[in-house]
């Protein structure tokens, strides 16, 4: 009897710490990484980026036509063009190995397993099929408040423009000679 306490005495004092690291160890890159594939990280970017920029796109053809009124389609057309060069050439790549260290420093290996398993569920899978489009409907609702922020940074913008602008042209006072 006292044999088999001192074997369980010993089990519990070998694997009980273990248990403990395990919970506190950090994540790994591979931990990370197979969590991002199970998140499908790089398709849910590719596809928040596309959705902010058709938001912003609109929001900045709208104000564009609004402050500039004399503005032609082929100047839209090459704003449009120079919005979609700077989309397509977001390194989505880089951006994920970027992220990778901000999850190991928040998150624990036991963090990232029990996201992984949540996200892995149907609850999660259907979480992730979902979140394009409540994303895309949340901009949507938020472009009228978005729009009228926008409208207040270009009126500020102007009026520093134009201040500028009368600081420039406003005659200086002649220094006196001694």
């Amino acid at each position: 009897m006292k044999r088999c306490c001192l074997l369980v005495l010993l089990w519990v004092l070998a694997v009980v710490p273990y248990g403990f690291a395990q919970a506190d160890a950090p994540a790994s890159r591979e931990d990370v990484l197979q969590l991002f594939d199970t998140m499908k990280i790089r398709e849910q970017m590719t596809m928040v980026m596309e959705s902010v920029a058709k938001q912003q796109h609109t929001m900045l053809r709208d104000t564009m036509r609004k402050r500039f009124p004399q503005i032609t389609d082929q100047e839209l057309a090459h704003l449009d063009q120079f919005s979609a060069d700077i989309i397509k050439d977001l390194p989505i790549d880089g951006m994920l190995d970027d992220m990778i260290p901000v999850y190991q420093k928040h998150l624990t290996k036991a963090d990232v397993d029990a996201m992984g398993a949540f996200y892995a569920s149907a609850t999660g899978q259907k979480l992730l099929k979902e979140m394009p489009a409540m994303t895309a409907e949340s901009m949507q609702a938020a472009r009228p408040r978005i729009q009228a922020m926008m409208d207040k940074v270009m009126d500020r913008a102007e009026k520093m423009a134009r201040e500028e602008q009368e600081k420039k042209e406003s005659p200086r006072p002649a220094t006196e000679k001694n």
